[in-house]
């Protein structure tokens, strides 16, 4: 059986086989999450914001100890660990190089 995986901003969707890691299905997808370690939850680049779908199986040990409950709570997780298991739809927040960057881009604007 199929799920599907929905990429927040982006509104990419694709299907993949169960066991699919999220960070996986991105690349399949050609969605860029950030990531250093090569998917060994190492650099924890990769945090995504399950929005909806309860398709991932439950945070592995590894997981846990690197994001801990409170980021688990607030829908948090780590595209390389987190496996699909069903439908799930996620956002990729925004790298916070670029957000500064628009940030002080649209102060800019305003000043003018």
């Amino acid at each position: 059986m199929a799920a599907y995986v929905t990429f927040l901003p982006d509104n990419k969707k694709i299907q993949v086989h169960p066991g699919t890691t999220v960070l996986g299905a991105a690349a399949k997808a050609k969605v860029h999450i950030r990531t250093r370690c090569g998917g060994k939850a190492a650099c924890l680049m990769c945090k995504v914001i399950v929005q909806s779908g309860a398709g991932l199986a439950e945070p592995n040990h590894n997981e846990r100890m690197k994001l801990g409950t409170s980021a688990e709570d607030g829908g948090f997780r780590l595209a390389c660990q987190a496996k699909i298991t069903g439908d799930v739809t996620v956002t990729i927040p925004e790298d916070p190089l670029k957000a500064a960057i628009r940030k002080q881009l649209e102060q800019q604007e305003e000043d003018w």
